[in-house]
């Protein structure tokens, strides 16, 4: 229970909540539980919340993946069950200095601060940083939005919690998986309906049918579950390159990746501003592409941007989307000129359907090999790159969710639709001497070398790797 000056907060735990509750409390500063639908994890981060800002006055921040989906989810939700506000029944009236609507922010009379914010729009967070934070639904945030945070929990000394259900194989995953390995450090915990028994078996039956009548048999039940079972194998429902990336991970063509230094890498733009901007770096070698590097751009500098790739060597063609021949960034120059002048080499690529550069992107990507470590953000981007839902008729729309993997996914596109024209950047073979021996008139016999031909098949083999 919370305590304030002249009020106590009671608060109702779950069975199945305490190991996580206690573990804050006791000053955790660390954790991530995935847990199943309805497992209440909301509202036990909630209470962590109140608890602590109660106990150290500081800036307490409760972040879900959009700004807007916030004000939805939380400070509008009324709780069906009392009638009441869920940001009430977490933050009673009585504690409060003050509330503001608009901006989704309480000041509490002992001075300490909660907001609500999105991950959208996680570079317009400043100030001295939290003391506390919460990562609401962390498998659909930006996953940038922790790297940008993180600096400012640790100087505070402050915690930071993460709570979701399951996205396929994403950075929610990947963290899980980190904090497995540091348990000095971290709380990590997966916590399934099987283990919970939240639900009953008639409540589950029906949540399975409805997934399934709503989605068809197979991806139905994979979704259940993935929602209730927390299973981490079922690909993103809506995702446009979820089953090619699964493959790809399947066959091992995501891992690490060199760069040839013999061969140029080229790059595709999705051309905007900074976190819109995302460039994929990519080698052409034997025929097929090379994914060897990602890069998303934190601020509006595109000389910025160019140092960046020129620091890497990376010196290839810059493969650009077709309004290139806009003005924009201020000034009346074009993003081409600007680019020229600048020293890289943008070429158009032509205008197309989003359908054609989707398809290009799945053969893309089933004919690729990606460096996991250089390109993780971009790879859990195609991951997440998914269509909208339309939840009154009840199917995914064409148009993709407009998310921080959007623009990632867009980017892509533009590579699959470049690659091929760049395969005669290849090595050409050299010429392998030939097993002939010609009898000289002296009466000498002349013929290749044995260490000729082990160094001619020696290159064979690097070209075709």
């Amino acid at each position: 229970m919370a305590k304030a000056p002249g009020l106590t907060i009671k608060r109702v735990v779950r069975w199945y909540q305490r190991p996580l509750h206690s573990y804050m409390l006791s000053g955790g500063t660390r954790a991530i539980e995935i847990a199943h639908r309805r497992w209440g994890k909301d509202e036990i981060a909630l209470a962590v919340t109140c608890e602590l800002l109660h106990r150290r006055v500081g800036s307490y921040w409760h972040c879900l993946p959009e700004y807007e989906q916030a004000r939805k989810a939380l400070w509008t939700q009324v709780n069906a069950l009392t009638g009441r506000r869920r940001i009430d029944e977490a933050f009673p009236k009585e504690v409060r200095e003050n509330t503001n609507e608009q901006e989704m922010f309480i000041r509490f009379k002992n001075g300490s601060t909660w907001q609500l914010i999105g991950s959208d729009h996680y570079d317009r967070t400043v100030g001295a940083g939290p003391a506390g934070i919460v990562y609401s639904e962390w498998a659909l945030a930006n996953p940038s939005a922790w790297s940008y945070h993180r600096p400012m929990v640790v100087e505070n000394g402050g915690w930071a919690l993460f709570i979701t259900t399951p996205r396929g194989h994403n950075h929610a995953h990947s963290l899980l998986e980190h904090a497995k390995t540091r348990r000095e450090e971290w709380y990590a915990e997966v916590s399934s309906v099987l283990e919970t028994k939240a639900l009953t078996e008639g409540q589950l039956e029906e949540a399975k049918a409805e997934y399934q009548a709503l989605h068809g048999l197979d991806a139905g039940r994979a979704l259940f579950e993935q929602e209730y079972l927390c299973s981490f194998d079922a690909a993103i429902l809506g995702a446009y390159f979820g089953a090619e990336m699964s493959r790809a991970e399947a066959e091992g063509r995501i891992g690490n990746v060199p760069v040839d230094p013999n061969c140029p890498v080229h790059t595709a733009w999705d051309l905007g501003k900074a976190v819109n901007n995302p460039i994929w770096c990519f080698q052409v070698i034997g025929g097929k592409p090379r994914i060897v590097d990602f890069y998303r751009p934190e601020s509006d500098d595109l000389e910025q941007w160019c140092r960046w790739l020129d620091d890497r060597g990376y010196h290839g063609t810059d493969y650009v989307p077709h309004d290139i021949l806009a003005t924009e960034w201020g000034n009346r120059r074009t993003r081409y000129e600007m680019l020229k002048l600048l020293g890289r080499k943008p070429d158009r690529i032509p205008l197309v359907s989003v359908a054609d550069g989707l398809q290009a992107g799945r053969v893309t990507i089933n004919a690729a090999t990606f460096d996991r470590g250089r390109c993780s953000l971009g790879i859990d981007g195609l991951k997440n790159y998914r269509r909208e839902w339309d939840d009154e008729l009840k199917t995914f729309r064409e148009n993709p969710v407009k998310d921080w993997a959007e623009h990632i996914g867009s980017a892509f596109r533009y590579l699959g639709l470049a690659w091929k024209a760049v395969r005669a950047d290849v090595p050409k073979p050299v010429a392998e001497p030939k097993w002939e021996w010609v009898g000289l008139p002296d009466g000498t016999i002349q013929g290749p070398r044995i260490i000729d031909l082990i160094n001619a098949r020696t290159r064979r083999r690097e070209q075709a790797w």
